[in-house]
């Protein structure tokens, strides 16, 4: 009979019944993740293993990710090794802030088990996932458009405002230290996995909520831009008609991820692991030597790290971290920075209009946030609603990939300045 107990008290029925009733708050929130990737199609790619990884965490008894080996933020290798836990580790943790709620899930002697998920996560507090993931961005981009259109490299950097503005934002509001404002901010840059490498390093303990906002916000990017766009812009504005670009030689393109990976890396130290993992991806493709390098960077290496980050970062979305009023209020700057950013893109369109001879039309500068390539899609939308002769698609590429660039450089200067 007591061993029957045992198994009872061992189950996750047990658990959720005596009282650990968060955690179907969670499963449902999962759930519904699942419901927008799958049904509505919103960033499936990364919402259906991030959902999933959401559920598997907060599956009572499930053991498959810990948050204490990961408290501090920074890799606990003492425990993580298999050393029991001492008094003298929960006291460190407390003194650095660590809530009692994440230090209450061990005792002192305590051994702990390594879970799956602690194993995964390794590569997203190292670093290592969203480097591949540049990488493979890398290979699948096409930087054409923005050598061919220089000036597009301003409506990159404009769209970046977001970031700052939502920085400021959460500062003022007092709900954020300096670390956790730089990492929200981010999602201003409409980039999933920047977000990731700059949370993992500033604010490891908003990695779930703010990789969820980044995410969901980037699948509606069509539902927020286009308002934006319309309201900052005339008709007339709209309407505007660009010019071809010209053609881009070869030698070009093979120069131009060598000079910016070296200009980027001397000039922001911190951006230099993304940058040079997105120009390297970008040199296998444009180079035109190594073409089982670039199929595998974009296809094989991205899929199997996309599966691995968006488990990875569902898992840290438990019921101690995510059910809170931080939570909400990332998820509402996360609006702010997408807005902003938005913004920033079109107005500096319109500003540069007033000096050049040849207009640009102002909606392209939307596509600055570096949701590639969605945020050009819409760009070119609203173009041939204004006028269905309208081709801006490969304008708004220009500052798309710039905004790639731009986030990254963004993300560096904010880990120099509070890393």
């Amino acid at each position: 009979m007591e061993a029957i107990m045992n198994f009872i008290q061992d189950t996750g029925f047990y658990r959720i019944a005596s009282g650990d009733w968060k955690v179907l708050i969670m499963m449902v929130i999962s759930f519904a993740l699942m419901y927008l990737a799958i049904v509505k199609k919103f960033e499936p790619l990364l919402l259906v293993p991030i959902s999933f990884g959401m559920l598997i965490t907060n599956l009572p008894g499930a053991e498959m990710y810990h948050e204490i080996f990961f408290a501090g933020g920074h890799v606990n290798w003492e425990i993580f090794g298999g050393s029991p836990v001492t008094a003298e580790f929960l006291a460190e943790l407390e003194s650095m802030g660590v809530s009692e709620a994440v230090r209450g899930t061990v005792a002192v002697g305590q051994t702990i088990s390594v879970g799956l998920i602690d194993v995964l996560y390794l590569g997203v507090k190292l670093g290592i996932y969203p480097c591949l993931i540049f990488m493979g961005v890398g290979a699948m981009t096409d930087f054409g458009p923005l050598i061919a259109n220089p000036k597009s490299l301003l409506l990159g950097a404009a769209a970046q405002l977001g970031i700052f503005i939502t920085f400021v934002g959460c500062r003022l509001s007092g709900l954020f230290n300096e670390l956790e404002a730089s990492s929200i901010g981010i999602i201003g840059g409409a980039d999933g996995p920047t977000a990731i490498f700059v949370t993992s390093r500033l604010a490891p303990h908003l990695l779930g909520p703010i990789a969820v906002a980044a995410y969901s916000y980037m699948a509606l990017v069509p539902v927020i831009q286009p308002p934006i766009m319309r309201l900052l812009t005339t008709k007339a504005e709209r309407e505007i008609v660009m010019r071809p670009l010209r053609e881009v030689t070869k030698r070009e393109k093979i120069v131009f991820p060598v000079v910016v990976t070296i200009f980027v890396a001397l000039l922001v130290p911190s951006a230099g692991p993304l940058i040079a993992c997105l120009m390297l991806g970008n040199l296998f493709k444009e180079s035109g030597v190594v073409e089982r390098l670039t199929k595998t960077a974009s296809n094989e290496l991205m899929n199997i790290v996309t599966i691995f980050l968006g488990i990875s970062v569902g898992a840290t979305a438990t019921a101690t971290t995510f059910l809170s009023l931080q939570t909400i209020a990332i998820m509402c700057m996360g609006v702010v920075a997408f807005g902003f950013g938005t913004a920033g893109g079109v107005l500096l369109a319109k500003l540069m209009n007033l000096f050049l001879k040849e207009k640009i039309n102002p909606l392209i500068g939307s596509a600055g946030v570096s949701a590639v390539p969605m945020a050009a899609r819409v760009s070119q939308v609203e173009g041939q609603k204004a006028n269905p002769g309208n081709f801006l698609l490969m304008h708004a590429m220009g500052p798309n990939v710039a905004g790639v660039i731009g986030s990254a450089i963004a993300a560096g200067v904010l880990m120099a300045l509070f890393g």
